[in-house]
């Protein structure tokens, strides 16, 4: 499984992008995506998901 990001909730402000320690999200077009091969959902590296982690806006970075 992976996470992907709501749109219409992301305000771009690229803080997951940085974060992201399979290096699986990326700006494309408006708006930040989480590429499905790449994403782990951080197993073996954190407890939780640093996208949803340090996202500002609540469950943006949600389970895909």
């Amino acid at each position: 499984m992976s996470f992907k990001i709501i749109a219409s909730q992301c305000t771009q402000c690229g803080a997951c992008e940085f974060e992201c320690p399979s290096d699986a999200i990326e700006f494309k077009g408006e708006s930040y995506v989480i590429e499905r091969d790449k994403c782990t959902e951080c197993e073996g590296a954190f407890d939780t998901q640093q996208c949803a982690s340090v996202c500002p806006v609540p469950k943006t970075c949600v389970p895909a």
